[in-house]
């Protein structure tokens, strides 16, 4: 009988033993342990990194880190870390957070009116984990550009503005090439058939859209532009377009953060082949990246005789057109005199 109850009673602990065991392991996955006030935050795992890195990057954001390694532990996540960018919600307990651990979000980006290549790489490296320096190799890669097509002075060309879906983990070259990609479905036959039309290969026609883009910012007034470059091409006239002037000062003295409102006469003799009133025919490549609509304004260009154009100062943001150069140049007065009234000197 006493042996009966020894092992009764030694049951009994044994049972409460391991529910007392199971309750604190219990508590120790599926209790909350997150430290941080908002509503959910973001943490990003590098490439290559191990479980020692991920320890100190969720560190801030953990409560108890010696539960947590239990639980990663107990879950194989110490020997699969996964890079990439990951969700921590507050209130999440240690289950749930390497779950999250275990799913890289995708980043979106979206991007336009970059004027170099380098700004582009720089806004780009801002948000993935390739920085802008190694997104310059890829974009300048020699077997690359030689391979697609494009020189350093029209790559820009290749990065169609819109909001693309990546991972935060993607490496520069895999950026790159996705571009490409998106670069080649742009370019579908209907869009190709429309250049080729135009006498104008698809760098040609985002080299002009380009300064169309610069030189208004309405959507609706682009095609007409467009039409007034396309008529001066035609033509055989140079296209004198005041952007590429200010792109070409701006180069000259690399400073792209300088603001130029008004073209002097001193800007129109900078030696460049960016000076499209110093050469004829395009520039070597973009002066800024051109958005669809402006590509879409050279493809289908408004028809009329238009040859030259003159921001409005009746109708602000929008342009006079003339077909003369003396019609022109009562509207050019017309916009010197307003300039003056203004007090913009550059």
């Amino acid at each position: 009988m006493k042996i009966k109850k020894i092992v009764a009673i030694f049951s009994v602990l044994l049972v409460l033993a391991l529910s007392i065991y199971g309750y604190m392991l219990y508590r120790k996955i599926f209790s909350a342990n997150t430290k941080f006030s908002e509503s959910e935050m973001f943490v990003y795992i590098p490439t290559d990194a191990n479980y020692e890195t991920v320890e100190k990057i969720v560190a801030p954001y953990i409560e108890n880190m010696d539960n947590f390694r239990m639980v990663a532990e107990k879950k194989s996540y110490i020997t699969n870390v996964k890079p990439g960018k990951f969700l921590l919600k507050k209130g999440m307990n240690n289950n749930d957070i390497i779950n999250s651990l275990r799913i890289s979000l995708p980043v979106k980006l979206a991007f336009n009116n970059q004027e170099r290549l380098e700004d582009f790489a720089g806004r780009i490296g801002s948000q993935i984990e390739a920085d802008s320096t190694s997104l310059m190799k890829a974009f300048t890669d020699k077997t690359f550009l030689e391979e697609n097509g494009f020189t350093e002075e029209n790559v820009l060309s290749m990065f169609i503005p819109n909001s693309y879906e990546f991972f935060w983990n993607t490496s520069a070259e895999k950026f790159r090439d996705r571009m490409a990609k998106e670069y080649r479905g742009f370019w579908n036959d209907e869009r190709k058939a429309k250049a080729e039309a135009l006498n104008m290969t698809p760098l040609e026609v985002s080299a002009l859209a380009s300064i169309v883009h610069k030189e208004t910012v309405k959507t609706d007034e682009r095609p007409r532009v467009a039409g007034v470059y396309l008529n001066r091409l035609k033509s055989g006239i140079k296209l004198q377009a005041d952007p590429t002037v200010i792109y070409a000062v701006k180069k000259e003295a690399n400073d792209f953060g300088r603001v130029i409102k008004r073209v002097l006469n001193k800007d129109l003799e900078t030696v460049s082949p960016y000076n499209t009133y110093q050469n004829f025919g395009l520039p070597p490549g973009p002066i800024a990246m051109p958005d669809v609509s402006a590509i879409d304004a050279v493809l289908n260009p408004e028809k009329h005789n238009y040859i030259y154009f003159c921001a409005s100062v009746t109708n602000f943001g929008y342009h006079e057109f003339a077909v003369t150069p003396a019609q022109h140049e009562v509207n050019r007065q017309k916009y010197i005199a307003w300039v003056n009234k203004q007090g913009i000197k550059r």
